[in-house]
């Protein structure tokens, strides 16, 4: 058991938790930079997959990423330790919240700033779509594949696990043909 290894994931996911705000979308660009750009632990393929796993998984994209990536570096333990590490600071930072936000939700000055913090995090959410776009729709099947997804997405209620089954079977039978199968 490599413990600095351990440490190094724990800390890693630790900093992306605690220095991101709006949510497991959010995370996806800090996400990006540390497990691809500064790690290696990870490359943009690899974690578009976590990412498209983690969606249609229980639970948080980020999470689910961080268990990835954990696991991949280094086993069980590293997943667990990944885990611990993105959701700790938000455990803390929540706790702290929550013991004041009720005396402080409805002052004008917090409400606006909720709605710039909303506006902020839909920019975020958009920069990590535009990254993983570059490495995702390649070639004439993806984009088929991406506007289908994304119409559908808009005019039906259907759930994300739908659409992410849906896209992996068009993927197979687009992109492999009868070989794949």
């Amino acid at each position: 058991m490599n413990l600095k290894k351990l440490l190094d994931l724990f800390l890693t996911f630790a900093r992306i938790g605690g220095l991101t705000f709006g949510g497991g979308y959010a995370m996806l660009p800090m996400l990006q930079k540390e497990v691809v750009e500064n790690r290696g632990w990870a490359t943009e393929e690899e974690l578009a997959d976590y990412f498209a796993i983690g969606q249609c998984t229980p639970g948080v994209i980020a999470v689910n990423t961080a268990t990835f990536v954990g696991y991949r570096e280094a086993g069980i333990l590293g997943g667990v330790m990944a885990t611990l590490g993105v959701i700790f600071p938000s455990l803390v930072i929540i706790t702290i919240i929550a013991a004041f936000i009720r005396n402080f939700a409805d002052l004008p000055v917090v409400k606006h700033a909720f709605s710039g913090i909303r506006v902020c995090v839909c920019v975020l959410i958009l920069n990590a779509v535009l990254k993983l776009r570059k490495n995702s729709v390649v070639d004439k099947p993806t984009t088929a594949i991406f506007v289908l997804v994304f119409l559908l997405s808009v005019i039906t209620p259907l759930s994300p696990v739908v659409f992410v089954i849906l896209a992996g079977l068009a993927g197979v039978l687009l992109k492999g043909g009868k070989k794949a199968l």
